[in-house]
C-alpha cells in the first residue's frame, strides 16, 4: 500500500455558483519569515487572495448586493456603481456578472495596470478619477453620478454600508475562531474601508474578549499601498470605529514591499503590497509577545494584479 504524502484528509468542496465559493479560505502559518519569534509564538495568514474574484472584497461585496437586492436598491436593469481602488470593483464585477448586473467603477487613474485589465475583462465600465484625490476623488465622482441618476444606479458605497463590515462579522470572524480552535490572542488588519478590521473584531472580542486587536495604516499620506487609507489625511469610512483597536500601528511602503518580496520567495505566497505590510506590522507585534500567544492577519489580494 503506497502511503500518502498528505498530511491531513483530501477534502474537495462543490459549489453551486461563484458567490458560493466565496469565503472558506485557509489560515496559513507563516514559518520561514516568522524563524526569529519566540517558542510558542506564531503568526498565521488568512488567504483571502484565494477567493473566486482574488480578494477578501469578494465578501464584502457580495454583502453589499444582496443586501441591496433584500432592501429593494438594487432590481433588474441597475447598474452597480462603487468608488473602489480596484478590489472591491473586481468583486463587483465578478458578483455582478453571476448575477446579472452591469458595473461602473470609479477608479484613481494611477491604479495597477493589471487592475484595469482585469475590471475591462469583466466589461466593467471605468471612470478614471485624479490620482493626487486618491479613492477619496474617486467617492466624490460616484457620489455626483448617483446623485444626478438614482434610478440607474445602485451605489453600495462600500465606505459607508453596514453590510461591509457585517460580512466579516457573520463569517470571517467565525472562520478564524473555527481555524484556530480559538486559541487566537491577537488579530491584526490594515484599514482601507476599515470592513475587515471592524467586522472581524467586533466578533472575535465577542468570542473572547481578550484578543488585542491592531489596526495598521500607511505611515504617511504619500504612500504605495493601494487599498489602504491614512486615516488622519483621508475621508473617514463612516464604518469606521476606532475604539475597537487596542493599539494603531504605521507601515512604510518600503517596508511592505520587502516583505512582499520575502513572502513570495520564502513561504511561496505571491501576495500585494497590503498583505505583505498586514505580514510585516505582524511579525513585528509578534516578536514583542511571550509564548502562548497566536496572531492572526490578512492575506489582502494576489501580487499577479500589480505586475506591469
Amino acid at each position: 500500500m503506497v502511503a500518502s504524502v498528505l498530511e491531513f484528509p483530501l477534502k474537495l468542496d462543490r459549489f453551486d455558483s461563484v458567490e458560493a465559493a466565496i469565503g472558506h479560505t485557509p489560515l496559513i502559518r507563516l514559518r520561514r519569515v516568522a524563524g526569529d519569534l519566540a517558542a510558542g509564538v506564531s503568526v498565521y495568514a488568512k488567504a483571502e487572495h484565494l477567493n473566486p474574484g482574488g480578494s477578501v472584497k469578494d465578501r464584502a461585496a457580495l454583502a453589499m448586493i444582496l443586501a441591496g437586492e433584500r432592501n429593494g436598491k438594487l432590481r433588474p436593469g441597475m447598474t452597480i456603481l462603487d468608488a473602489t481602488s480596484g478590489n472591491t470593483g473586481i468583486a463587483y464585477a465578478m458578483v455582478g456578472a453571476a448575477r446579472g448586473y452591469p458595473v461602473t467603477i470609479c477608479l484613481p487613474q494611477n491604479a495597477s495596470r493589471q487592475r484595469k485589465h482585469i475590471l475591462r475583462s469583466f466589461g466593467v465600465e471605468i471612470i478614471e478619477t485624479d490620482p493626487l484625490l486618491s479613492t477619496d476623488g474617486a467617492q466624490l465622482i460616484a457620489r455626483g453620478l448617483f446623485q444626478d441618476n438614482h434610478s440607474k444606479y445602485f451605489y453600495p458605497d462600500q465606505y459607508n454600508n453596514e453590510a461591509n463590515w457585517r460580512a466579516h462579522y457573520e463569517r470571517t470572524a467565525p472562520e478564524i475562531w473555527e481555524q484556530t480552535a480559538g486559541r487566537i490572542t491577537h488579530f491584526l488588519a490594515g484599514l482601507g474601508t476599515s470592513g475587515t478590521f471592524v467586522g472581524t473584531t467586533r466578533r472575535l472580542k465577542e468570542m473572547k474578549p481578550a484578543i488585542q486587536a491592531i489596526s495598521m495604516q500607511p505611515e504617511s499620506p504619500l504612500h504605495g499601498l493601494e487599498g489602504l487609507k491614512h486615516m488622519a489625511t483621508a475621508m473617514v469610512p463612516g464604518i469606521y470605529d476606532p475604539s475597537l483597536a487596542d493599539q494603531q500601528v504605521e507601515v512604510a511602503t518600503e517596508d511592505a514591499q520587502e516583505m512582499v518580496r520575502r513572502l513570495a520567495r520564502d513561504e511561496g505566497l505571491l501576495v500585494g503590497p497590503s498583505s505583505g505590510a498586514n505580514v510585516f506590522a505582524a511579525l513585528r507585534l509578534a516578536r514583542t509577545l511571550s509564548s502562548d500567544s497566536l496572531v492572526v492577519t490578512i492575506l489582502c489580494d494576489g501580487g499577479e494584479r500589480y505586475a506591469d
